[in-house]
């Protein structure tokens, strides 16, 4: 019963269970009616997002490992270290997905994310 990382606005796989965003902004031109229709995702979880200060930075001129290293300093801070913990936990008895907009996972934040709940104890596809 493992978490998946996933592209927010893909196509869900068989048996993924709930799906949370964990994106800064909902998607754009998407009535919040469709947002789980449209596997956007079933529950916006901003809090495990990078902060809009980090996003702009790393927009500019911020290199990958130093953004990787600024975005774990933001999640160590309790609340989201909680949400870390919460989902690792959640990952033992249910399927969920977490997920980006991001096309590639290499350079966003979900790649991190993938690692830290791995760091946590989650199962992790």
């Amino acid at each position: 019963m493992p978490v998946r990382i996933v592209r927010l606005g893909t196509p869900r796989h068989p048996g993924e269970g709930l799906r949370i965003g964990t994106v800064r902004r909902p998607p754009r031109g998407v009535q919040k009616t469709r947002y789980a229709a449209d596997n956007w995702y079933d529950v916006w979880l901003p809090n495990l997002a990078p902060s809009d200060a980090l996003l702009k930075q790393v927009h500019g001129s911020l290199s990958w490992s130093a953004f990787e290293k600024k975005y774990r300093l933001e999640l160590k801070r309790p609340e989201q270290a909680h949400l870390l913990t919460m989902l690792a936990a959640l990952s033992q008895q249910t399927n969920f997905a977490v997920g980006c907009y991001c096309e590639e996972e290499s350079q966003c934040h979900r790649s991190i994310l993938r690692k830290l709940l791995e760091e946590h104890g989650a199962k992790v596809v």
